[in-house]
């Protein structure tokens, strides 16, 4: 298998590529059963793969389709990497945990969120506390995912949009939209009221897999920001810190911070890169998020709005529903060759930097 071969066209393909790749590489499987069914009625799932002694205290987990969407580039990336044989030829004491698809729903049905429209990424908070606020969506909020979709009202809201930019900045937007919201079930980055299906199957994997683990690696492949298949190397721990600067001793000196302004993304709140070093205290956790690029950061926003529409008001069997999916699937899935080889590539060299990080000595 090529590269390219890694990549797949459906969820279902996708998954079967991983499963085979897996069992071929004489990994430990589990399959977590989903409560929804996909859109031609099949079985989700969240697939998990073992490679290496169970007893390993050095960790490389990799996740796909936090973004359900996204997992088409991650999916390929896991799939990859094991099909080339580096899951045969870890080094002594090190093992690989590979979550394929945590967010099944969002991968089979082309939605960036889970079926409970929650943003896996933004749902990584205590809900006993207070809820984050974010007083600038609520202003934007029937702005960014009105209940109708017309061009007019594309074109209205647009407008709107951009007079915001105008007065604000286009980060200042980035922020509103990317930061996440607690208030607007229906919107986009909507971080939930209770955690999530998929926050509670990655609890119990990294429960389950990683208590023996004193140094664990994460790398969470995501799409959608940034120039086209280039992979930028996201760490949300600030610069500076053991964590970061681990980071770049493992990665390079271009590991980018969304706090200081250097990374793509706007600062997240209740991540899943953050959240594991609170779910593995007894282990020193490495997280990194690798982001490609597909198409520009207007469309891809687009996109979104678009989708939070089409499952709040509009008809998924109809021809704007169906082309709302394909604009969907094309800002989250760049399907070339060209882009599928980056992908494949800066994965590849992802992975192998963090078993060599794994394999240094312990400060």
């Amino acid at each position: 298998m090529n590269a390219l071969d890694s990549f797949s066209d459906t969820y279902l393909q996708a998954r079967d590529k991983f499963v085979d790749a897996a069992s071929r590489a004489a990994g430990e499987l589990e399959k977590i059963w989903h409560p929804e069914l996909g859109p031609d009625g099949n079985k989700l799932s969240t697939d998990v793969a073992w490679l290496g002694p169970r007893d390993a205290e050095r960790v490389l987990v990799m996740i796909s389709a936090t973004h359900g969407v996204e997992g088409f580039a991650g999916s390929g990336a896991q799939v990859g990497w094991l099909t080339r044989g580096d899951g045969t030829r870890l080094p002594s004491g090190v093992a690989a945990l590979l979550i394929h698809a945590i967010n099944p729903y969002g991968f089979a049905w082309l939605r960036r969120v889970t079926h409970e429209n929650v943003d896996l990424n933004r749902n990584w908070i205590d809900f006993n506390e207070p809820l984050p606020q974010n007083a600038a969506y609520d202003a934007l909020a029937d702005t960014v995912c009105p209940a109708d979709w017309s061009e007019e009202t594309q074109s209205r809201t647009n407008a709107m949009l951009a007079q915001y930019i105008a007065q604000h900045g286009k980060a200042a937007l980035q922020r509103v939209f990317q930061g996440g919201q607690y208030g607007h079930p229906e919107g986009i980055f909507y971080g939930g009221s209770s955690p999530t299906w998929s926050r509670q199957a990655q609890t119990g994997i990294f429960s389950e897999y990683l208590q023996r683990a004193s140094r664990v690696a994460i790398i969470d492949f995501h799409t959608g920001l940034g120039p086209w298949g280039f992979g930028e190397r996201i760490v949300t721990s600030p610069r500076g810190s053991a964590v970061f600067d681990r980071a770049m001793r493992w990665y390079g000196k271009e590991v980018a911070s969304p706090d200081d302004g250097t990374s793509t993304s706007a600062p997240v709140v209740g991540d899943g890169l953050t959240a594991a070093a609170k779910l593995l205290p007894h282990a020193e956790v490495t997280a990194m998020a690798l982001e490609f690029g597909t198409l520009p950061v207007e469309a891809v926003m687009q996109a979104l709005r678009a989708d939070a529409w089409l499952h709040a008001h509009g008809k998924l069997d109809s021809p704007q529903g169906r082309a709302i999916k394909a604009q969907l699937r094309a800002a989250f899935y760049g399907d070339a060759g060209d882009w599928k080889g980056m992908i494949a590539g800066q994965a590849m060299l992802a992975c192998r930097q963090a078993i060599a990080g794994l394999c240094e000595e312990m400060s």
